[in-house]
């Protein structure tokens, strides 16, 4: 499991994951089998995620860092996240996220890197 130290704040956590990859506080809060609501208020700075969840917001930023390291822009990463995936059965990988299936996202990830599914 990931580290349950944040490597950012998590207001910031969530604002780069917005920004960044196009993710909303909804599609956040499926990723990480979190509430809507506590996503809002880490993004507000009035709570910070217990133990588990901080494990998976951990997962996550790295999935953003790979993906930032993989495509040579951030709309490209976005671009990948909403196009349909054969490795993911024709799932887009940002409804793969939204399903919990980070670990799905993170495999097809690699796969493209490996040159498995162009």
């Amino acid at each position: 499991m990931a580290s349950t130290v944040l490597e950012l704040p998590p207001h910031r956590a969530v604002e780069q994951l917005e920004v960044e990859l196009g993710l909303s506080q909804g599609d956040i809060a499926a990723a990480l089998d979190a509430s809507p609501r506590t996503v809002a208020r880490w993004r507000g700075g009035q709570s910070y995620p217990q133990r588990e969840v901080r494990g998976r917001l951990n997962a996550l930023l790295d999935l953003r860092h790979r993906l930032l390291e993989t495509f040579a822009t951030a709309e490209a990463a976005r671009a990948w996240l909403r196009t349909a995936n054969r490795y993911l059965g024709g799932l887009a990988p940002g409804e793969a996220l939204r399903a919990g299936r980070l670990d799905r996202v993170e495999a097809a990830l690699e796969a493209l890197g490996s040159g498995v599914f162009v």
